[in-house]
């Protein structure tokens, strides 16, 4: 097994049919995230490249704030990201528009991965995404997921959240 550089990201992503039954007790927290325009490297469908910032609140109400950078697409892509202090994430937020996604993480761990199971709340999706530390690496579906699964979408540009994000940007325009 090779492992990844630092700074690549090896993800498998899967269409659910619905929330799943999880396992308790596991992690949640919201996410609120916004894509810079395409010229800055936004759009999946335009580029390989897409910025975006992200704001973390957590069961407690603790807030984090990231800045994200990631090249590539399909199951390995590069990323960069640092935490950035709340007034830098406002003044980007701002940049964002209308490009914008709101969903709920769930993270279960499940031997020595973990899963994470993504609710939308628009559009009505559920997405589960597992990170690996290899390209080579097998997974195993949970007992608790088995069933839900649609469809593999890794491949799939529709169902990056940056291209959900452009996708409900264009609609709020019309």
């Amino acid at each position: 097994m090779t492992s990844p550089s630092p700074g690549l990201e090896i993800e498998r992503v899967f269409l659910l049919r619905g929330m799943p039954p999880l396992p308790t007790p596991h992690d949640v927290v919201r996410i609120e995230q916004g894509y810079f325009d395409a010229e800055a490297g936004g759009r999946a469908g335009v580029g390989t490249e897409e910025g975006r910032v992200r704001r973390t609140t957590d069961r407690e109400g603790r807030r984090r704030h990231f800045l994200t950078r990631k090249h590539g697409s399909g199951l390995v892509r590069t990323e960069s990201e640092r935490e950035i202090d709340s007034a830098t994430f406002e003044s980007l937020w701002n940049e964002t528009g209308r490009r914008r996604i709101l969903k709920d993480r769930h993270r279960i761990a499940e031997s020595d991965l973990v899963w994470e199971v993504d609710r939308f709340e628009e559009p009505a999706i559920v997405l589960a995404e597992i990170e690996l530390p290899s390209v080579d690496r097998e997974i195993v579906i949970p007992p608790w997921l088995e069933g839900w699964i649609v469809r593999e979408v890794t491949e799939d540009p529709a169902y990056r959240n940056s291209a959900i994000a452009f996708g409900l940007a264009e609609r709020r325009n019309d």
